[in-house]
């Protein structure tokens, strides 16, 4: 394999392009040692070897240090990654190794995420947000089932008819379209509104 181009990252840093096509990034002391220069040779074994004890091995302890900082989807993990431009095959050899730790798993992290937003957030706001975020959405569905009791969202709207100082029983007709339209839009039905504010007017 021929190494058609280094090219700077970094003061100390190069991506390393082998037969036209990009290989992977190295420090320079790096390419000193196996001998890496532009126009030069290198074996295919030699790449290899590169990619299993230098790449990957620095892809899978730049992912743990990812997920120790914050709990992560395996879709944010893997851009992250590849944005700090490790190739494709060190992306998915990171992916798999800290999976087998039990440190990625979209399912737990949707769970979470639904626990921690369903009092506040409609369900339909819920998953847009997770799908947004790279969660599949039979993931997703699957969370907001596990996670959402029935009738749920009437808490939801009750905190943020409080957090709006919303009144049902004293607002007029104008709030009271100004906060369903509020509410719409963050993904409440509006029969679970009107039978909030109806149980509000029965209790008044």
């Amino acid at each position: 394999m021929i190494v058609t181009r280094t090219e700077p990252c970094t003061k100390t840093k190069f991506k390393v392009y082998l037969d036209g096509e990009f290989a992977f990034v190295l420090y320079r002391g790096e390419m000193k040692r196996w001998g890496i220069c532009e126009g030069g040779e290198v074996a295919d074994e030699t790449a290899e070897k590169i990619r299993n004890e230098v790449v990957l091995k620095r892809a899978r302890l730049y992912a743990m240090h990812l997920l120790e900082d914050m709990d992560r989807t395996e879709s944010a993990l893997r851009e992250k990654l590849k944005k700090a431009m490790y190739p494709e095959s060190a992306v998915e050899g990171a992916v798999e190794y800290v999976r087998s730790f039990g440190y990625l798993d979209d399912r737990r992290y949707a769970e979470n995420f639904v626990l921690s937003r369903k009092d506040v957030k409609s369900r339909r706001e819920i998953r847009a947000l997770l799908l947004r975020k790279g969660i599949p959405p039979e993931t997703a569905d699957a969370a907001l089932e596990t996670c959402c009791e029935s009738g749920g969202e009437y808490e939801a709207i009750r905190k943020i008819f409080r957090k709006k100082h919303f009144d049902p029983v004293k607002a007029g007709e104008a709030e009271r379209q100004k906060i369903f339209g509020y509410l719409a839009r963050k993904g409440f039905r509006y029969e679970d509104v009107r039978q909030v504010i109806q149980d509000y007017n029965e209790n008044a």
